[in-house]
């Protein structure tokens, strides 16, 4: 039943997305960076505490794009109390974003770093054939000062790029984790995106990199960045559970449970 209701829920928040956006987008309105903040969170089914290589930055299987008797391609949005896979309400708030992201695309210059983060994560999901918004991205890159942003921005290209492949993201990507004039947050930022992006082992340097860089302190300071947020748990940084998931897949999950470790 719990899963049902989470589905339901979705499905609701998913319908109030193309109201957010004008909302999201309006430089006077009050709510505008609580809108933007959770505006493509009915886009990402399923994804808190994911944190793998080959589904941290997924968009799975379109829904419209198979018969709506092909159950087997929703698995991972399970199915309302309607009978109809949810997935159909992460496709339609995708399409919403996809609609309005020329509305969107300048909140990527915004004064608050905030919202240029929680813009960034909103275009993620996007479809982009043409590539637009991984360009967007890009270019804000080169102008932007705060280390998060950029690493949020490296984040959203990786997504995007993982939806709609573009080799030279991936070796853009590669070029900042190797850049030691980065900030740390953007090279570890870099380097989940690579990792995403490629089946290729970690070379040495990324693990270098990591060891480095990905302190107790900096992993929980780069839970501002949503994808972070999510793949957090267990009292798991999101940073330092996707380096245990993508690198280090043999250690075990940490417990919820506080007695475990007790004789």
């Amino acid at each position: 039943m719990g899963g049902l209701c989470a589905n339901d829920s979705r499905a609701a928040v998913a319908l109030t997305v193309p109201f957010l956006i004008p909302i999201a987008t309006d430089a006077h309105h009050p709510h505008r960076a609580a809108a933007l903040g959770v505006l493509s969170s009915p886009t990402r089914a399923q994804h808190f505490r994911v944190a793998s290589r080959d589904e941290l930055l997924l968009h799975r299987t379109d829904p419209r794009r198979h018969a709506p008797d092909d159950y087997d391609d929703y698995d991972d949005y399970g199915v309302g109390v309607t009978g109809y896979p949810a997935g159909w309400s992460v496709a339609a708030a995708r399409a919403a974003i996809t609609a309005e992201a020329p509305v969107l695309l300048p909140l990527l210059n915004d004064s608050d770093p905030t919202i240029r983060i929680d813009a960034a994560y909103a275009l993620a999901t996007a479809a982009d054939p043409d590539h637009t918004v991984r360009t967007a991205l890009a270019t804000r890159f080169t102008t932007e000062h705060d280390a998060i942003v950029r690493a949020a921005l490296l984040l959203a290209a990786a997504e995007t790029t993982r939806a709609h492949a573009h080799p030279p993201t991936v070796w853009w990507l590669r070029e900042r984790w190797q850049d030691w004039t980065e900030a740390p947050e953007v090279r570890l930022a870099a380097a989940i995106g690579w990792l995403c992006l490629t089946d290729e082992p970690a070379p040495e340097d990324l693990h270098q990199t990591i060891n480095t860089f990905a302190t107790d302190e900096r992993a929980h300071a780069m839970d501002a960045l949503p994808w972070m947020n999510a793949a957090a748990g267990s009292g798991e940084p999101g940073l330092r559970r996707c380096i245990r998931c993508m690198l280090h897949p043999q250690e075990p999950e940490p417990s919820d449970d506080p007695w475990a470790s007790s004789p």
